[in-house]
């Protein structure tokens, strides 16, 4: 996983009021693996996007 490369290419900005709790677990989860708070967020929207694509109408590709 460490290998794959995420958050490439045109970035866009996300605005989100997201629990406390959960954005100091992010925080922690950041300073522990190396990844940044971005990498994080978008390896976790990534897959809940690719398993919940039915939101979405499509099907997707695992980008």
């Amino acid at each position: 996983m460490k290998s794959q490369v995420h958050n490439e290419g045109e970035l866009r900005e996300l605005k989100v009021n997201i629990e406390k709790n959960v954005v100091d677990s992010i925080e922690r989860m950041a300073e522990n693996s190396g990844y940044t708070i971005d990498e994080i967020v978008v390896i976790a929207l990534k897959r809940f996007r690719a398993s919940h694509s039915d939101y979405d109408g499509s099907i997707l590709n695992g980008d």
